[in-house]
């Protein structure tokens, strides 16, 4: 076994699985896919860790993978079924969306930096994701061409509410993602229902915000 492919290995069974993250198919897929390829180079020797790791490269705004651990917990939580069309939110380099890819029918995924999205279509392309479209969008536009979407997944925190990202899901679709709203930040599923949404906290958690999805302070007199 490789040294990446240990270090894959130990993190599903030192990071993942102590996570409570018992579905196999989430397993299998942090498994298969090699984190390693969707870091820069010179950080591969940390894609196993358990942080939110930075992706970007030279002056690129900041932008991460994040916690192996928390991604699985919420594509457990999301309940993701082989026949389901997701909406991957701010890629980075793809990895959330190759995860996702081996769960679901068909991934749209939207990156706000243009370049980004380039080497995550090619990563996801090397790597097998046939079934994976990545699009320059902010992350709080999703995309709304391909809605109605099963399942949206924020690859980050918002601390804002994401209405438009509510009205491209389908009835009872879901939206999983670390609300950082209020204190402490929750990982959360947003339920859609008849033309409301219904909010379930799923535990504490901290991500990197979402690029346009911070929360803009108030004026204040």
């Amino acid at each position: 076994m490789s040294g990446f492919a240990t270090a894959r290995q130990k993190m599903v069974d030192g990071q993942v699985r102590p996570s409570d993250v018992t579905d196999i198919r989430i397993l299998d897929a942090m498994l298969a896919v090699p984190r390693e390829a969707f870091v820069p180079e010179n950080r591969q020797a940390l894609a196993y860790l358990d942080l939110d790791l930075d992706v970007s490269e030279g002056g690129a705004a900041k932008r991460y993978l994040i916690k192996p651990a928390v991604l699985a917990k919420m594509l457990q939580a999301a309940e993701i079924k082989a026949s389901d069309r997701v909406l991957v939110v701010g890629c980075a380099t793809g990895y959330a969306a190759a995860i996702v890819a081996q769960l679901a029918a068909e991934v749209t995924a939207t990156e706000s930096d243009s370049a980004l999205a380039a080497k995550a279509q090619a990563l996801l392309a090397q790597n097998g994701c046939g079934n994976v479209v990545v699009r320059t969008a902010a992350p709080a536009d999703g995309d709304s061409a391909k809605a109605p979407y099963d399942v949206i997944v924020l690859n980050g925190a918002t601390g804002i509410v994401p209405e438009q990202l509510y009205g491209q899901l389908r009835d009872g679709g879901r939206l999983v993602g670390v609300f950082a709203t209020s204190r402490p930040a929750r990982a959360t599923i947003v339920t859609a229902s008849h033309g409301d949404f219904g909010h379930r906290a799923l535990f504490d958690a901290a991500a990197p915000l979402l690029p346009g999805m911070e929360l803009v302070p108030a004026f204040v007199f």
